[in-house]
This record gives C-alpha cells, structure tokens and sequence, in this order.
C-alpha cells in the first residue's frame, strides 16, 4: 500500500494522549479505558473491523479484518437489498462475530454506512446482521461518517495545527471534511461513491474518453456548490483517506508516476492508462490495481479527479486512518467521560434557548423515578439514563417556534437535525421521547422503532410525562416526595397525605394523564 506521511497507529500515541488530555481536561483515568476496543464498519463496498488494545497510556491496533461485500452493488433499482449480497454480508459478519465474542457491548461500536442508509429493507437486514455480529449496529448520517472518518485521519497524522482537507470517496458517498487538529469546521456528504458511479457511467464494462469526460462533469457538478466555502476557509493540507485514495495512489507509485501520493499530474496518466486498456475486466493488467479493487476503480478516480480539479489540489496524501479507527478514539471519549454526544445535546439547547434550569429540574425528578422502577420494568440502566437524561435536557426545544405543539416541533428538529455521535435510530428515540412528554400516548413515532426499543422508550416516556408533571410550578416550589411502584401496564404513584388537596392543579394533571393513558392500556393509580 502507499505510505502515509503520518505516523503510525501503535507507534506514535502523541496525538491521541494530545486529544485525550484535551477532552478531558487533563483529568486522565487510565483503569477506566484499559482493556480491547473494537469498531466494525459496514461499508458500500467492503466491511471491516479493527480490534485495539489501550493499555498505560498506549493504543495497539492488535487485529485487522476486511472482506469484500459489494453491499451497494447488491441494491436493486427499487434499492432493495437482494438476497445473495445480504448472504455474503451476514456470512462476513458472523466471521466478525466470532472475534468480538465475549467482548462488552459498551467497547464495541458497529458502523452502517451509505448503502444502508439507502436500502428500503435495512430494517430486516439489520435484525439478522446483528444476530450474525452479536452487537448492536448503527446507520449514521453522512454527516457523522464523515466526523469519524476526520477524527480516524486527524490521529493518524501527526499532531499539528495544519487545517487540512480530508476527502474520503467511499463505496456509495464522498465525505469532504475541512477541520484543524481534531476537530471538523465543516462537512459535508456526496451521494457518489466509486460504485455506484461505475454502475452509473461504465454499465457496459467499457472506459472511453467520452465516458471517463461525462462521469467526471458530473462529479464536479455535485461537488461544485462547495468549492466557494471550503476555499474561503483554506487548507494547508489535503488528504485521502480510506480505500479509493490508497488504491489510487498505490497504482501511481507502481508505475513510477508519483511518489506516494495522489497528484494532478499522474491522475491524468492514470486516466490515459483506464481509457487505452478500454474495458474493465481487463484493468487488472495495470501495474499495482488489485484485482478486487478493478471493478470500482473508474467511478472513483472520475470522482476524485473531479474533487482535485474542482478544488485546485495539485498533491494529496493518503492516511491509514478511516471511520473505523475514528470510532475507536470515539469509544475512548466516551469511556474519558467527554462523549460527543453530551457536546451536541448543549449545543442544540443552547441553540433553541432551553431554560437550562427547568432541564435540570425535569432530569433529576425523571432519573429518581427511573431508579424507582427500572429493576422491575427490565430497563438496561446505561440507556436509560442517557436517553432519559438527553430528552430531559431537549423536551422544550420546541418553544422556539412555537408554543402551540412545541414536543412536536422539538422531536421533528431532533430526528432531523445532524447531532454528532448519534445514530439515526439514536435521533428517532429522543425524538420519540419529546414527542410523547405530552399530549397523545403513544407518540406516533413510537411505531417506527425497532422492536427492541419499544417497550423499554414507552416507559421512559411514562417517566418523563410524570416528571414535567410534577415539576410544572417551574421551581416555585418543591417537587413532593414521590412513590412510584411498577405495574406491568403503568404505574402506581404514592404523594404525601393530603399534598394533592393542596395543589389542584397537579390534581387534575393526574386525572387527564390517567384519561390520556387509559386508550393505549396504561393505568395511573393513586397509592
């Protein structure tokens, strides 16, 4: 493969003590982080998955596994994922299921990606991808691929304030991300990846000058609207990242036409070179092309020959670093305690001017129900704590449009907002919660779940109607001491002796929630 210029995983822990000391403010805790983290990417075109060992103060990448899937090839015209592509996905899975055995849910994070976002019958290829993986697997937005492929190439690198341009053409989308040290300024998400676009330009097998000129154009039609901010921004350093570039540049240093990065000059031998072997079964014949890689390689060096003309980039290098290694050091904040996802919930409060105040109160009364309850009900401490907490902190967001149907207004923003480290499923439960804090039971989101998730976010949401309930004075006055005892159809709710004749308010808040609860067959009742 091409060499990097950065430096290697394993070797080098510089920039990633530099991110972590940074993230958590120097307050380091090692026994809490040691041990093996894994990441599992499902990409359009190949999935893989890396295996890394953090022990005093060191990241070791200690397994590597990538197989060929083709799972965007495998989408039909109606985007239906067919039967022999979800065959071999799940068949590589369960391969990958066999060395993640035994590891702990909370160190593993499983990645869908573009061809996932886009199948119509995701939803049932996922419930037996994650039989077949025995993990849990997110499909995150383009945006958030594009987050975790920066932070992946930010540590492969070595740690400067260069602001760089880092372009990932994948199997089915380009992620362009423009960002300094480990942080992403800007992002963006291309519906074109080398497969799709070979599908698109090159259906027959054939590479001609007309088509090779054609898939370009519309390359830089697609990238076009962005040049104007990202050039306003600048760059010192442009990167690829991810299997497109390494292939790409590891064709140019086999015939001698670069030193190991991708340059404007050898892009255009190499498209010399496509067009004279002029059909695709045969481009295995040019020096460094790995077999497996001809069949895409057209659709992607259109795509990022399109990018380095549109952008003026005369010389990219290539990084090791992608959204799988990305989602490990993502693993590793969360276990540092600075989660990307507690960052985006204050940044969206903030930006929809939440009374931070009423927030805390909402958590704290919602999270002391929940330790009420959770044994019985069956509900995993971990996701309901954060979700419980996240929707607490979020339930009033809608109030900056408007009063009138505000949780709606605040789910809708949630499951439509781009919220970094959260999956698309991750949205859809906080927005389910806000959605149903108040007014219908069940909140029409609700059916729109896995089935895993069902029954555990009802009764959160049940938790989290009684607690803005019962802090409804706004911190005028003392939310009472509560009883709350489980009942598999609701829940029985103790107040102290004669509270409730003193506010008739609240009162008769408990009598509607009982009547709005009652049509879906939960019951409200008064210990």
């Amino acid at each position: 493969m091409a060499p990097s210029r950065g430096k290697r995983l394993g070797l080098d822990t510089a920039p990633l003590r530099s991110w972590l000391d940074a993230s958590t403010n120097g307050a380091v805790s090692p026994a809490t982080t040691t041990g093996s983290y894994a990441a599992v990417d499902l990409g359009s075109n190949s999935f893989h998955m890396v295996v890394a060992r953090w022990s005093d103060e060191h990241l070791a990448i200690v397994d590597r596994l990538r197989e060929r899937t083709a799972l965007a090839a495998g989408l039909d015209d109606s985007k239906q994922l067919d039967s022999a592509t979800q065959d071999r996905a799940l068949a590589c899975l369960r391969r990958f299921g066999e060395r993640l055995r035994g590891m702990p849910a909370e160190r593993v994070r499983a990645i869908g990606t573009s061809a996932l976002r886009m199948a119509r019958n995701a939803r049932g290829f996922l419930a037996k991808a994650e039989q077949a993986l025995g993990h849990e697997i997110e499909i995150v937005s383009g945006l958030e691929e594009a987050r975790l492929i920066y932070l992946g190439v930010a540590h492969d690198l070595s740690d400067d304030a260069e602001r760089r341009l880092v372009v990932d053409v994948g199997g089915g989308s380009t992620e362009i991300v423009l960002g300094e040290r480990f942080e992403p300024l800007t992002a963006d998400s291309l519906h074109m990846g080398c497969i799709n676009w070979t599908r698109r330009w090159f259906p027959d097998g054939v590479v001609t000058r007309e088509t090779m000129r054609r898939a370009r154009l519309e390359a830089e039609l697609e990238v076009q609207p962005l040049q104007r901010a990202y050039k306003a921004l600048g760059w010192e350093e442009a990167v690829g990242s991810s299997g497109t570039a390494l292939a790409l540049a590891q064709i140019l240093r086999a015939n001698g036409w670069s030193d190991g990065v991708i340059d404007a000059k050898g892009m255009r031998r190499l498209r010399k070179a496509l067009i004279e072997v002029g059909r695709i079964d045969r481009l295995h014949e040019i020096p460094g092309l790995e077999p497996e890689r001809a069949p895409v390689i057209a659709g992607g060096l259109a795509i990022l020959s399109a990018i380095l003309d549109t952008f003026g980039i005369e010389s990219m290098v290539v990084s090791q670093g992608a959204l799988r290694e990305g989602a490990i050091y993502d693993l590793l904040g969360r276990h540092r305690h600075e989660d990307v996802r507690d960052r985006a919930i204050r940044r969206f409060s903030e930006r929809h001017g939440v009374d931070l105040e009423q927030a805390s109160r909402i958590k704290r009364t919602a999270l002391a129900l929940f330790e009420d309850v959770r044994e019985d009900w069956g509900l995993e401490r971990e996701f309901g704590t954060r979700f419980l907490g996240w929707a607490s902190r979020l339930h009033e967001a809608g109030l900056s449009i408007s009063h009138q149907a505000y949780h709606r207004h605040g789910a809708y923003m949630i499951e439509h907002s781009d919220m970094a480290g959260f999956s698309r499923e991750d949205q859809l439960v906080l927005a389910t919660l806000v959605e149903g804090h108040r007014r219908k039971f069940p909140p029409e989101r609700w059916s729109r779940l896995v089935p895993a998730h069902q029954q555990p976010v009802l009764r959160l949401c049940l938790l989290l109607r009684l607690a803005v309930l019962l802090e409804r004075s706004r911190g005028l006055r003392t939310a009472p001491m509560v009883e709350l005892r489980a009942r598999r159809d609701g829940y029985g709710v103790g107040l102290p002796a004669g509270w409730l004749d003193e506010n008739p308010l609240t009162a008769l808040d408990l009598e509607q929630e009982a009547a709005r609860l009652a049509p879906s067959g939960h019951v409200v009742v008064l210990l």
